[in-house]
């Protein structure tokens, strides 16, 4: 053991190596940051070696050279590829939260890359050749989608309904449902965002039962908001009753009390008329003259991480002025996917299917079932180890939105001669780029090309073939 330790080169020696010096040119790192790297891989060589564990070959040898540098090669590449990676989402879950939610459009795309790429006006009036704000860029998009007086945009939902809170109702009562005192994802309720805010929390009605006269009975003169929450992700259905906006807005009015209603997924297009959900689209809230109105813009919507606020000009003006709207306010590159996304919407009804989000939701059954039979069909010409059935499936919305729709779909489900379903996920997952998720499902890998473009289909394809051992 202590002749092998010793034949271990020294970091001297190993600088010297054509490898070393090689890496050094394509790494980018400069010797000391490339030295440190050598010095990590050789301490853990010793220690494998001290503890008879080591795989590779002896010291001294030029196969152990080779093991070296193999082993600080991989440590390079890992240590300096990215985390944030391209995956291909073949669960037909279309806002799937752990990967990413919403696809952008390739509008917005470009527009993010051209802005992150260059100098932007982000806050400079061009004409006026003085500072601007960077409120202005996408509010005009949003007054004129949703009809509303005035907008700004924070970095998520939860901002915005903190921001509205705080601004508008610090040391003073706002009115919620005990039925929308919901929770979000990681845990998030809106009772605690509203304790943190600095609003008194006034709970009304019954789980699944609030009346008008609830509402009207807790009205003081401390009453500042009168707040609606739309339960987007999750339903209750039964012996329920919940109050209708308009009639929230008028009791507001009467009490010159503001009526704000968070949306949360924050429809811009009303996927009713295609049977789909019963989301409310924000236009018709503003259209009822609610005061605020916030929601989200990487779900229904189909744009980035972003909470949109939307209504009367003097309640967003106050917003604008408040401290807090620079603590929670969005970068250039999020402006710019926001401002690419509401520009399909303002084209009209054409452009939308421009927007990955809304043209995954209306695929029509027929162009899936057309889909999977070519795929299954191409991937049966390249191998012969899969057993393919094809069979009507549902898909999900995702992403706490529209929990009780179901989209009818086809998918495809896939055994293999030598892997079980949990192998062939994990191997799709782990061994190939870009990795590729599915569901598992009777000891079936199903694969669902609703959320997968034509595209990926060919990655999907080669990953498939290259997989099997045959």
């Amino acid at each position: 053991m202590k002749q092998w330790l010793r034949s271990i080169p020294a970091v001297h020696e190993l600088q010297n190596h054509e490898r070393f010096l090689h890496l050094l040119k394509v790494s980018q790192l400069d010797t000391k940051q490339l030295t440190k790297q050598l010095k990590e891989v050789l301490d853990d060589i010793r220690t494998d070696l001290i503890e008879d564990r080591w795989p590779g070959s002896i010291p001294g040898t030029n196969s152990f050279m080779d093991d070296l540098f193999h082993i600080l090669e991989n440590k390079l590449d890992k240590q300096f590829s990215f985390t944030i990676e391209k995956v291909i989402n073949a669960t037909g879950t279309i806002l799937h939260t752990n990967l990413g939610r919403a696809r952008l459009s390739e509008n917005a795309i470009n527009h993010v890359v051209e802005t992150a790429r260059n100098y932007s006006n982000l806050e400079y009036k061009l004409k006026e050749g003085e500072r601007g704000s960077r409120h202005s860029h996408v509010e005009a998009l949003i007054k004129e989608i949703t009809g509303a007086e005035a907008a700004m945009v924070v970095n998520n939902n939860a901002s915005a309904v903190y921001l509205v809170l705080r601004a508008l109702a610090k040391n003073k009562e706002v009115i919620v449902s005990r039925g929308q005192l919901v929770e979000i994802g990681g845990s998030f309720r809106i009772s605690s965002i509203m304790e943190e805010s600095g609003a008194i929390l006034k709970e009304v009605g019954t789980t699944n039962k609030t009346h008008l006269f609830d509402y009207e009975d807790a009205v003081t003169s401390e009453t500042a908001i009168i707040m609606k929450v739309h339960t987007s992700n999750f339903k209750v259905i039964g012996f329920t009753k919940a109050v209708e906006t308009e009639e929230l807005i008028e009791l507001s009015q009467k009490h010159d009390a503001i009526f704000y209603e968070d949306l949360g997924s924050g429809a811009l297009y009303d996927f009713r008329k295609h049977g789909i959900g019963e989301e409310p689209v924000v236009k018709e809230v503003i259209e009822m003259r609610a005061d605020i109105v916030t929601f989200s813009g990487d779900k229904l919507l189909g744009g980035p991480q972003a909470g949109i606020i939307a209504g009367k000009k003097e309640f967003i003006d106050k917003l604008k002025k408040h401290q807090l709207a620079r603590v929670v306010r969005v970068d250039k590159m999020t402006l710019a996917a926001l401002e690419g996304t509401l520009i399909d919407y303002a084209r009209g009804e054409h452009a939308l299917r421009n927007i990955p989000v809304i043209r995954d939701l209306l695929v029509s059954i027929n162009e899936l079932d057309e889909r999977c039979h070519s795929f299954v069909s191409k991937l049966l010409q390249r191998t012969k180890s899969y057993e393919t059935k094809i069979f009507k499936d549902i898909s999900q919305v995702g992403g706490g939105t529209m929990p009780d729709v179901e989209l009818p779909t086809w998918v495809i489900a896939l055994k293999h001669d030598t892997f079980t379903a949990e192998q062939l996920g994990r191997n799709l997952r782990t061994e190939c780029k870009p990795a590729i998720v599915g569901r598992i499902q009777k000891d079936e890998f199903i694969i669902d090309l609703r959320t997968v473009t034509v595209e990926e289909e060919n990655n999907l394809l080669d990953a498939l073939v290259n997989l099997d051992p045959s």
